[in-house]
């Protein structure tokens, strides 16, 4: 028992006999990095998940989460049609938010190459 009385004595004079000071700022900087490490690069994520949903448009190639690649032919509120494949009868309508990856068409890639000799 006396070994914890001198033990305590040495904390309380190593913190100026403040340890509720040194408890609350642990508690404040603990809370600090829980902040940078799990929330805020949770509201990045959201952010850049709401801009995709704002910047999808008809004709955009898309990723969905079940990993395919398809193309947007139609867009309500919340839901689209994506074609998927070049047989134009695989049509399925999902919601926005199966959306992953989103791409807007090239049209001047195929036609503006030069060959020179």
């Amino acid at each position: 028992m006396g070994l914890f009385l001198t033990q305590n004595a040495g904390l309380a004079g190593l913190f100026g006999g403040n340890q509720t000071l040194v408890i609350v700022a642990y508690v404040l900087f603990l809370i600090a990095i829980m902040y940078f490490l799990m929330i805020r690069p949770q509201k990045k994520e959201e952010q850049k998940k709401k801009e995709l949903m704002a910047s999808l448009a008809i004709g955009d190639s898309v990723l969905t989460t079940a990993g395919f690649y398809g193309i947007i032919i139609d867009m309500t509120a919340d839901t689209v049609i994506v074609e998927f494949g070049n047989n134009k009868n695989c049509r399925i309508p999902m919601q926005k938010q199966a959306i992953v990856r989103s791409e807007k068409p090239n049209y001047n890639s195929a036609s503006t190459s030069t060959d020179k000799k």
